[in-house]
């Protein structure tokens, strides 16, 4: 069988490229490992981490109901039935991709799929081998959780998101070893229902790519929440026990050691690139610790292969971030003019209780880059709307640039800040001030007001503070 371009790997970025390829009028075809199509992200990862996060939020709202006047009663969490609609969820939406590729007329290769020499891919499947011809390769296989040294993943006791996320049995008191998305997300979820969290982060705050003032809220609202924090530690041991694990944690500047015990230890501390038995040692694309080397068209050093996503080097593992990048991928392949990914304003976030969403430059990174800065920030307390839902946690905080007040970034943290970020995404990619965002009317009552508000509040002239 003979293509124009074959891709290797069904998740976000791998399903919109092929999609986009054959709107282009490549001949298209996608391999994939799994039996369904959708990646790490629709199977494991983004999508049914959102659904967990969604019935932990409707359990939230349901404990405090009683305050809008509705009356439910004791709330219980049936876990079996979160695992079940999580699992409804997964296979609505790989139904929707395997559609995606049909009405696109895109050939769908089962198995696991390495390169086989230039213009060749093999794919492995239950039937035995088939070799695939094609122009051009682009590799979109993702990325896998890492785990560190020293500590055995179980998958009963110690595990994974993977593995997490189809755990049978409720953590009473679950480990999370690592404050990033991932880490956090997972820890709200169990908060809410009902079990005992600790965060272990070795960076100085939680969430640490975010800005400091927002890491900062984040954690005084996780200490409200009943969630323990331990910043600047690091795991020096894990034990597994007879009814669960104990953590031997160490301050990173040598101080006090201290034995945490729990159900379970769930370790987050980032995702390991994807390209192993890819064959990649046979041709001229350069790797780096597993991640390959790509320019800003995704091209790598062997003009057949392109790269997108996860296993690129040096750009963020973000679903959204593969997609534009595979977009511009086969844009380049079929001799188009696209724009590489800026990722500048690639908006970044984390879907825990409270939420994050962010673009742009931080005040640490603007500042560090020169910038003389002026800030606004705008809480949503003073926001209608946010005192509506009884959801007044956190701000919204915008880092501009001082003389012509151009935006350089924008931090969210607060409710629907996951949403809310995508008003920011184009202030930050299309320059504008401070001065246009406040002469922007924005509808109330909504939360987008903390917008325009927050754009007085940098001008001097807040409106409702």
């Amino acid at each position: 069988m003979s293509y124009d371009v074959v891709i290797i790997g069904s998740g976000p970025g791998g399903y919109v490229t092929a999609v986009r390829s054959a709107q282009l009028g490549l001949k298209t075809a996608i391999v994939e490992k799994d039996s369904r199509l959708g990646g790490t992200c629709l199977l494991r990862g983004c999508i049914p981490t959102k659904s967990m996060l969604h019935s932990a939020e409707l359990a939230d709202h349901a404990r405090h109901a009683s305050q809008f006047g509705v009356n439910l009663g004791d709330v219980g969490i049936d876990l079996g039935q979160v695992l079940k609609q999580k699992d409804k969820v997964v296979q609505q939406n790989a139904g929707g991709v395997a559609f995606l590729m049909k009405k696109n007329k895109v050939d769908v290769h089962t198995g696991f799929g390495a390169l086989a020499g230039p213009g060749k891919v093999k794919v492995t499947g239950e039937a035995g081998e088939t070799i695939l011809e094609t122009r051009y390769v682009i590799l979109a296989t993702g990325s896998a959780p890492r785990t560190l040294p020293g500590v055995t993943v179980d998958g009963t006791r110690v595990l994974t998101s993977d593995e997490l996320l189809d755990l049978p049995e409720m953590p009473s008191r679950l480990i999370v070893l690592g404050a990033g998305a991932v880490g956090v997300e997972f820890a709200s979820v169990y908060r809410s229902f009902g079990a005992e969290v600790t965060v272990v982060e070795l960076a100085d705050r939680l969430v640490p790519v975010e800005d400091a003032e927002i890491s900062k809220e984040f954690e005084k609202i996780y200490k409200r929440r009943g969630i323990a924090c331990h910043t600047a530690t690091k795991l020096a041991a894990v034990e597994v026990t007879a009814d669960g694990v104990r953590a031997r944690l160490e301050p990173v500047d040598g101080g006090k050691a201290q034995s945490v015990s729990g159900s379970h230890l769930l370790v987050a501390v980032g995702r390991r690139p994807v390209t192993e038995g890819l064959g990649l040692e046979a041709t001229k694309v350069e790797v780096d610790r597993g991640y390959v080397k790509a320019d800003g068209f995704g091209r790598t050093a062997e003009p057949w292969i392109y790269a997108i996503g996860d296993i690129v080097a040096g750009t963020p593992q973000l679903a959204h971030a593969a997609m534009a990048e595979g977009v511009v991928a086969v844009e380049h392949i079929a001799g188009q003019h696209p724009e590489p990914v800026n990722y500048a304003h690639v908006p970044g976030c984390t879907y825990s209780s409270p939420e994050i969403g962010s673009v742009g430059l931080t005040e640490e990174k603007a500042r560090a880059l020169g910038h003389e800065v002026v800030i606004g920030k705008f809480p949503f307390t003073a926001i209608g709307k946010a005192k509506v839902i009884a959801d007044t946690n956190g701000f919204l905080k915008l880092v501009a640039e001082k003389k012509y007040g151009q935006i350089l970034g924008v931090h969210i943290i607060g409710p629907r800040a996951t949403d809310l970020i995508a008003e920011g995404v184009p202030l930050v990619k299309l320059e504008y001030t401070l001065e246009e965002l406040a002469r922007t009317v924005h509808a109330h009552p909504t939360l987008a007001e903390v917008f325009h508000e927050a754009a007085h509040a940098a001008l001097g002239h807040s409106l409702h503070m």
